[in-house]
């Protein structure tokens, strides 16, 4: 069988690689964080992937897909149909759970209305989506929003003092002027001190056209109070504007579980129909591992052909390790991992053969003792006739693989050339970082450092956790470690978050477009901006490619990107700026030798002490101490792997003026090459060196041997975890018989493969 070849791959950091890809095996794709490994299997192997099989469908339906700009690769050969698995969360909103989203729930709303009793209504009827089933009340949400006006209103201000409290609603606002304009209100009138009646039509009037408006008033606009306002434009839906405001609406808008149904979603009628006791609304409150019980314990021979495939989907949801999950869970609170193992489960049983899976780190937020049920997953979809590409870190991913290719041998333009390709064993013997890695045998810290004093958790009873009580070291590294979702976020986040002194740092990439880089991210643009204004009599918006300086022919995009109507939109780059994004002036404006392209052309490493400004290099080293000082001062934050965006973020905080702080990280090893672990640790520890405490949640077996203390939760996952096991030095807990992650350090340091 022909093998997958690429030829000639250019994208990113890729320096003209050619390699060949064996099908119907499982190819793991290794190597440092920014290595190269998402532009060859991504941006060029899937996105060619997409772009070719869009090109097969009409013009019309073309226009409603993704558009794929063509890779910079010479040709590849052989190649399928891609079905590509990301860790992107589902995402969704308040009415997609994990019942809809992996279409259990028809099945469960199909069994209900036809063995439940009383008789209520047909399967459609059981949807809290559905007018004839959802509460009334909460229109099928199971909770109802409040607008909470001391936080909403200054009431000792007027509306010309500012009264409302919202960025969009100030008086020089569009929104601000609908009520200073209406004629309704004495403006300079404090709000305390208006009327019972003014009070109800500034906040709670409907729409209605004004009688005599002031000669300023819109003239098509109607009045409306502003909770009815506020309502229309940030409750109701999720639009760009509440994203946008979302603290705001945050600190206003208050949720309370609905009265009626009681956060169950659907109207009395529907849930008087029971199965063995338990309505629809409580079996999807129960977990995975509880439903499939329940349903097994069902006696009906009608219901037979509809139990067998639920259960059968359930249990490939426990098999992966989401047994833990309840099928009312939303699909907003899922995390990356969850959401990638959701969606994986829904291949397992197509009947389609010949694709190409392209997954990206599927061992994301899973415990070692989760791994080997992923493994499973994706070798059964390659025993099925499929070809399976990895993109993956964890060594026990790593060890199934039937083929390994290591990128390498560094990081950005460090990386980007293929180092080996070949099977795993010969990988261990490989004198890459990668093979290095895998071959390290693995021992606790030998000198733990002691606690200066403790932080103590209390009482806490939320999600699956019931008053448990524990307590944190400061000045030390902690691991809470345990299987997914045993309850460490929660323990931590509800204990610990909301603290004056936390600086808690997620696992969530930066959200950025193409037109920020490192710098603005960092706050240095300005700085720099000015700089070369001062050096150069240009004005200060001449050296940003967004405003003043952008080149005139490509607008500051560096490319042009023609629309064509029957094919995919073509892109070049900008033959007047060559790229570079800013007007000719701007290019040839030099600075101790340096044209603004030219500076954000070198890396953070080459950069430092080229401006003498003393906040620009000291911020630049802390970037530097993350490990990423390959990177360019002018890379697009939307091109960052999520091992480096994590680390930029870190980079804010690595300085002499935070000092007794408690940084809490979710999982800092995601993304990461285990040789990029020392450049972590050191972060840790120059943290700790300051005067501060911190805390990772981990389940990556190489951070817990050199944490000082470990508090582990468990023994599994949802309400048969929530125990804290043990809390103690590291090597305590291999001690501590129900504890899996004391089973999996032990076999680790061991040097054993998981079992």
């Amino acid at each position: 069988m022909k093998p997958i070849k690429i030829i000639g791959a250019k994208q990113n950091n890729l320096k003209d690689i050619t390699v060949e890809i064996p099908k119907h095996k499982l190819t793991v794709f290794t190597g440092r964080s920014g290595s190269g490994k998402s532009s060859l299997v991504f941006n060029t192997i899937a996105a060619e992937s997409e772009r070719l099989l869009n090109e097969t469908y009409s013009t019309y339906i073309q226009n409603q897909l993704q558009h794929y700009d063509k890779p910079i690769v010479d040709r590849i050969e052989n190649l399928p149909v891609s079905m590509i698995i990301g860790q992107d969360r589902i995402g969704g909103n308040s009415r997609s759970t994990v019942g809809t989203i992996s279409d259990i729930y028809s099945g469960v709303r199909l069994l209900w209305s036809r063995i439940g009793t009383p008789f209520v209504g047909y399967s459609m009827d059981f949807s809290f989506n559905n007018t004839n089933g959802m509460c009334k009340t909460c229109d099928g949400l199971g909770y109802i929003e409040d607008i909470d006006l001391n936080e909403l209103l200054h009431f000792d201000r007027s509306l010309n003092e500012d009264a409302i409290n919202f960025p969009s609603f100030s008086p020089d606002s569009w929104r601000g002027k609908r009520y200073l304009y209406s004629g309704l209100f004495d403006n300079n009138k404090k709000l305390k001190d208006y009327t019972k009646e003014e009070l109800d039509t500034f906040l709670y009037q409907e729409p209605f056209k004004l009688k005599n408006p002031p000669s300023n008033w819109p003239k098509t606009a109607k009045f409306e109070g502003l909770i009815y306002r506020f309502r229309r434009s940030f409750l109701i839906n999720d639009t760009y504007e509440k994203k946008k405001f979302i603290k705001d609406v945050n600190r206003i808008v208050t949720e309370q579980v609905c009265p009626d149904c009681h956060g169950k979603r659907l109207n009395d009628k529907i849930l008087s129909c029971k199965i063995n006791d338990l309505n629809i609304a409580e079996f999807c409150d129960l977990t995975i591992d509880d439903e499939i019980q329940f349903l097994k314990e069902i006696m009906d021979d009608k219901a037979k052909y509809i139990i067998e495939p639920l259960v059968k989907q359930l249990e490939a949801l426990k098999r992966i390790g989401l047994g833990y999950l309840t099928l009312s869970r939303e699909t907003t609170t899922l995390s990356g991992g969850e959401s990638q193992r959701i969606k994986l489960i829904r291949h397992l049983n197509s009947p389609l053969t010949d694709l190409v899976y392209i997954i990206d780190e599927p061992s994301v937020g899973l415990h070692p003792e989760d791994i080997e049920n992923i493994n499973q997953i994706m070798l059964s979809i390659r025993d099925k006739g499929n070809t399976v590409l990895v993109v993956e870190h964890d060594p026990d991913v790593i060890k199934i693989a039937d083929y390994c290719v290591d990128i390498g041998p560094g990081s950005g333009s460090h990386g980007g050339e293929i180092i080996f390709t070949g099977k795993y064993n010969a990988l261990l013997k490989a004198d890459t970082p990668t093979g290095q890695a895998l071959s390290r045998v693995h021992q606790f810290k030998p000198n733990v450092r002691t606690a200066s004093d403790f932080i103590n958790i209390e009482h806490i009873t939320k999600n699956n956790l019931k008053d448990v009580s524990t307590r944190i070291p400061k000045g030390v590294l902690t691991a809470i470690t345990g299987v997914a979702g045993s309850g460490k976020s929660t323990l931590v986040q509800t204990g610990l978050k909301n603290r004056a002194d936390t600086i808690y740092i997620d696992q969530k990439p930066v959200h950025a477009t193409n037109r920020s880089n490192l710098l603005t991210y960092l706050n240095l643009f300005d700085d720099i901006r000015n700089y070369y204004s001062k050096a150069t009599g240009l004005t200060k918006g001449m050296f940003s490619y967004n405003s003043e300086g952008a080149c005139p022919n490509c607008n500051g995009k560096g490319v042009i990107k023609t629309e064509l109507a029957f094919m995919s939109d073509f892109v070049q780059v900008c033959d007047v700026c060559h790229g570079d994004r800013y007007r000719e002036e701007v290019r040839s404006a030099k600075v101790n030798g340096y044209s603004i392209v030219d500076l954000l052309n070198l890396s953070v490493d080459e950069a430092i002490g080229v401006i003498p400004i003393d906040n620009v290099n000291k911020i630049l080293k802390s970037v530097v101490r993350t490990g990423l000082g390959y990177m360019t001062l002018g890379q697009s934050l939307d091109t960052l792997s999520g091992g480096e965006s994590q680390r930029v973020k870190l980079s804010r905080y690595i300085n002499e003026s935070v000092k007794n702080h408690l940084f809490l990280f979710d999982e800092p090893t995601t993304g990461l090459h285990e040789e990029d672990f020392y450049t972590l640790k050191r972060v840790f520890d120059y943290l700790i060196d300051q005067g501060n405490t911190v805390i990772i949640i981990e389940h990556n077996l190489t951070m817990m041997t050199y944490a000082d203390w470990i508090v582990d939760i468990g023994p599994y996952a949802g309400f048969a975890g929530g125990k804290v096991l043990y809390s103690g030095l590291p090597k305590g807990i291999l001690q501590v018989e129900d504890s899996l992650t004391g089973k999996h350090l032990f076999r680790y340091i061991k040097n054993e493969s998981i079992s």
